[in-house]
């Protein structure tokens, strides 16, 4: 694959006129099989990814460009976040559970069971300013040993879970087909969860006792299946989908999409201003720099 693609935004929306950035997307990495989760340390300024049939992370060096394994085996591993406090946060699939992964190198599991049963395979995570972590446990990991381990569920369903800083883990939602991607509003008060099967966005609010209400649709993907979510400052929600990514008005009207040439499978904000576009796209890495900002959350 040639090292730059041409950046296409599609307008849909006037409000989408002035999204834009570098004209050419670049291709950091084009050696996966399947690539996901995307995280961004600014203090080493570096990103680490899955590769998930290959059960290997990944990591992009910023400062030289080169593309390295973190960590192989990595139990399929398949989100990730970047807690506030600056450690690597995984769902990792093969093992049916979430980690954290200490300073000195150590993995600490903060999850791997509700009531007693097994969870079925963690896919993505977000934190809150209040410490607990929220993940979506859809069953790609147990469906095949595509990705995973293959498996029976133990959870009755495909759901959503929160894990509190005692350790404590408490299902969310349960009316889900397979929930995917999620992320907060600025203020943490509203959460967007992705249902792959589903093709759609939905919309709840987080009440303070930290359950969650409502659950609407907040916008459907017209475009293969719906995969990751984040938020930029203006809180328009960026989704990557079949044909590239997705950006909607926080009305839910969708305002545009920023093509690319691969199936996206989860995006994140990155760099010293959060300008950075990074795009996890079937076997590729894509980097973007834009003229907007990823959201920053409180701390």
């Amino acid at each position: 694959m040639a090292d730059r693609v041409k950046a296409v935004f599609e307008v849909l929306d006037e409000r989408f006129r002035r999204a834009g950035g570098d004209d050419y997307l670049e291709v950091l990495f084009d050696g996966g099989r399947w690539l996901e989760g995307p995280a961004y340390f600014p203090a080493g300024r570096y990103l680490v990814f899955s590769d998930i049939p290959n059960d290997r992370m990944l990591r992009w060096d910023e400062t030289t460009g080169a593309v390295g394994v973190f960590r192989q085996p990595a139990s399929h591993s398949n989100g990730h976040t970047v807690d506030r406090r600056g450690r690597l946060v995984s769902c990792e699939q093969g093992a049916r559970r979430v980690t954290r992964t200490e300073a000195d190198g150590s993995i600490t599991v903060l999850a791997e069971q509700w009531r007693g049963r097994k969870l079925n395979s963690p896919n993505d995570i977000v934190e809150r300013a209040d410490g607990s972590l929220w993940f979506t446990d859809p069953s790609y990991g147990i469906d095949s040993d595509y990705e995973g381990n293959r498996a029976e569920s133990e959870t009755e369903g495909c759901h959503v879970y929160r894990v509190d800083p005692d350790g404590a883990v408490t299902r969310v939602a349960d009316d889900f087909v397979r929930p995917n991607g999620l992320a907060f509003s600025a203020d943490e008060q509203t959460l967007y969860i992705v249902d792959t099967r589903g093709r759609n966005i939905r919309r709840f609010a987080v009440r303070d006792n930290g359950t969650l209400a409502g659950g609407e649709v907040f916008a459907d993907c017209g475009a293969g299946n719906p995969d990751g979510i984040r938020l930029d400052e203006l809180g328009r929600v960026w989704l990557a989908a079949g044909d590239g990514l997705h950006c909607f008005d926080p009305d839910g009207t969708l305002l545009g999409k920023l093509r690319v040439p691969e199936v996206c499978a989860n995006l994140t904000f990155g760099g010293p201003k959060r300008n950075h576009l990074y795009i996890c796209a079937t076997s590729s890495v894509y980097s973007l720099r834009v003229n907007f900002n990823g959201l920053r959350y409180p701390r």
